[in-house]
């Protein structure tokens, strides 16, 4: 959740992924207005960028792939 009640969904593979943009990425910077990128959901290789100071809040869910068919519908 972004500064202002913007709310924007973004995917990791991994928890292991996530750990390393969370404390590679946002961490160190969290109190910078410069921008840092955030790997968009079901896009491979794009990006957004935003503030680290403007990031409010962070929400972490688990998906487990073995009780819901999660395959990209196209």
């Amino acid at each position: 959740m972004f500064e202002g009640g913007h709310r924007e969904e973004v995917r990791f593979k991994t928890i292991q992924e996530f750990q390393k943009w969370y404390s590679g990425e946002l961490v160190p910077k969290s109190a910078s207005n410069e921008f840092i990128t955030i790997p968009i959901k079901n896009i491979e290789g794009e990006y957004m960028v935003a503030r680290p100071s403007r990031i409010i809040a962070i929400r972490v869910t688990p998906i487990y792939t073995s009780s819901i068919d999660r395959r990209q519908i196209e």
